[in-house]
């Protein structure tokens, strides 16, 4: 019982926070759009999921999700707003390794 009261508590406070993902230097920080796919990019999907813009090229990621970064559909969020990044990673299969994201709008899903 304890261990499900733990477990409960830190997904509560971990909830919206930013995952933490490490910045390597042997790859380069990209600047990117980031938004849901489906709502703000108009890509093919079956739910709302991350995905990021680079290049004129959009491309679901993988290694964090929709709802790390806070909740996708408040006013600010994936599903209602395209917002810059910061990013590393490789793509691979058609899909954003992501190895390192971190949001660079001052405001964000409030």
């Amino acid at each position: 019982m304890k261990k499900i009261l733990f477990f409960l508590l830190v997904s509560i406070l971990s909830f919206g926070q930013e995952k933490d993902l490490t910045l390597s230097s042997d790859l380069p920080l990209l600047k990117v759009e980031a938004s849901c796919g489906i709502c703000m990019f108009d890509m093919e999907g079956k739910e709302c999921e991350l995905a990021v813009k680079t290049n004129g090229k959009k491309y679901y990621v993988i290694g964090t999700g929709i709802d790390d970064h806070g909740d996708a559909h408040s006013k600010t969020g994936f599903c209602n707003a395209i917002l810059n990044a910061k990013v590393q990673g490789e793509i691979i299969n058609n899909k954003f390794n992501i190895s390192y994201f971190k949001l660079t709008d001052i405001e964000k899903n409030e």
